[in-house]
């Protein structure tokens, strides 16, 4: 299977999509409600979302039917083909819809192709607001804009990147306790918060503004986000040599059987060294 050939037509479906997004940034849009998790933001749904599925399986299926890939996408029933073909494609088409239709940066369009064990190999990330591309290949590596990825952590404190701030977040304490005792480790001098982007878009901003992290604490609720939230950041972070793993540091189950949610194992995504 030539992978850069499928990253190219991954990297197209993204940019198309990102494109429709950006023709409705400023636009009126209808919200509506599906079944999710326990959140309002793993519920809220729009036209936009569904389109922009519509745009990047326009580019996918062609592929599915040549190599004899499965799907998994976030507006589309689970056919559960991803437990029959070696390969399947995960697709995010609008994450972080919340930011969207609050029309603050934070969204992104997010597709990846998984293994049947779960391990990525393709990641793909556009951001719309600022029209920047991320992407890897399993062995090959990660690139922004088509230029090999470096990361530069400068800064002098901790960023902790979160989808809901701190303060609305549950058992905030014990986060505060495992951000400052990385402030303390790295010997940085404060904490500053980012905050309000979808999963996707968390994960990248962390690479942005090291050193970092971004964390979801394992809870029974339903939620936590879902594969496709992961699926492409994890290919990414994978090539870069930094953890993206299970908040207990397990591998993340991008594959998983009991249905896609992760809220059973939580997230934890870094990138905590000052010189790489």
């Amino acid at each position: 299977m030539d992978l850069q050939h499928l990253a190219t037509i991954a990297i197209e479906a993204a940019f198309a999509a990102g494109k429709f997004i950006q023709k409705h940034m400023d636009a009126d849009i209808i919200v509506e409600q599906k079944e999710g998790g326990s959140t309002y933001a793993s519920q809220v749904v729009t036209e936009v979302d569904r389109e922009c599925e519509r745009v990047i399986l326009s580019h996918l299926l062609p592929t599915c039917e040549a190599f004899g890939i499965g799907l998994l996408s976030e507006e589309t029933e689970d056919d559960e083909s991803r437990f029959e073909k070696e390969y399947f494609w995960c697709i995010d088409p609008l994450d972080g819809t919340l930011a969207f239709i609050n029309k603050r940066p934070g969204f992104s369009v997010s597709i990846a192709l998984i293994a049947k064990d779960g391990t990525p190999i393709i990641g793909v990330v556009f951001d719309p607001s600022t029209e920047t591309c991320y992407h890897a290949i399993k062995g090959i590596g990660a690139f922004k804009n088509k230029t090999l990825m470096h990361i530069k952590n400068t800064n002098d404190y901790l960023t902790y990147v979160t989808d809901k701030k701190l303060k609305d977040t549950p058992n905030s304490l014990k986060i505060e306790q495992i951000l400052n005792a990385h402030k303390t480790n790295l010997g940085l001098n404060d904490i500053k918060e980012i905050s309000g982007a979808g999963a996707v878009m968390c994960a990248m901003l962390v690479l942005e503004n090291g050193p970092a992290c971004f964390l979801k604490l394992p809870k029974t609720e339903t939620g936590g986000g879902s594969i496709w939230d992961y699926a492409a950041t994890a290919c990414i972070y994978n090539e870069l040599h930094l953890p993206a793993t299970s908040f207990n540091g397990d591998s993340l189950d991008l594959n998983k059987r009991d249905g896609s949610f992760m809220n059973d194992e939580g997230v934890c995504y870094t990138n905590l060294s000052q010189s790489m």
